[in-house]
């Protein structure tokens, strides 16, 4: 969620610099960027699963795998949107500004007057190489936000009581369950070190150079 709208949004932000939809985008980022993930998830639950519960249909609480009327266990998708908005609000507006000023910085380089000058079409020029070339902070912001994507999940699957890897955490430290804190723990380094593995993955394919 917060990759696809965040650069979305950066690459909107930059094509239309100076105008209304990139001022709104920023000031949109910079409130998103300055509220807990916390405060998101009791706001976007109470708003979206309360007061507009007859529109969304969606559930104040609950997690993927839930019980039907016989005992059975069926999974609720739905229970998944407002958590992953929550925790994504934050990373989404910092990879909003990173991919705005890193395509702002690229569109302006001598090689992207060049390609335009040559008649390349405006989409080409974005696509084939503006974008790719601007893919290395958004890659870094990536990587250094999934530290903080976990820890603000112990707080938004208690808000939501969703039964994940935080909920998890949080119940064995109430209940001083030292093994499955140990388990908890290693668990999300392991899940840290190959986030970090494929991101340095990442920049080896999208920048030859990095190969040398």
């Amino acid at each position: 969620f917060a990759l696809i709208v965040g650069i979305s949004l950066g690459i909107i932000a930059a094509l239309l610099f100076g105008g209304f939809w990139d001022k709104s985008i920023l000031a949109f980022t910079s409130f998103g960027y300055s509220l807990p993930s916390y405060v998101i998830a009791m706001a976007v639950a109470i708003i979206f699963a309360y007061y507009l519960q007859y529109l969304t249909g969606l559930n104040i609480q609950g997690s993927i795998f839930e019980l039907d009327e016989l005992g059975n266990d069926i999974i609720v998708w739905k229970n998944l949107l407002l958590p992953a908005i929550a925790l994504g609000i934050r990373p989404l507006s910092v990879i909003t500004q990173i991919t705005r000023s890193a395509m702002l910085d690229t569109l302006s380089a001598p090689y992207i007057r060049t390609a335009r000058a040559k008649g390349v079409s405006s989409y080409k020029v974005i696509v084939k190489h503006a974008f790719p070339n601007a893919l290395n902070p958004i890659g870094t912001a990536v990587s250094g936000w999934f530290a903080s994507l976990l820890a603000g999940a112990f707080f938004v699957e208690t808000v939501f009581n969703f039964k994940g890897l935080g909920s998890l955490t949080v119940n064995a430290l109430l209940n001083y369950d030292l093994p499955l804190i140990l388990g908890c723990i290693i668990f999300t380094s392991v899940l840290f070190v190959l986030i970090n593995i494929l991101t340095d993955i990442f920049y080896l394919v999208i920048d030859p150079r990095n190969r040398a």
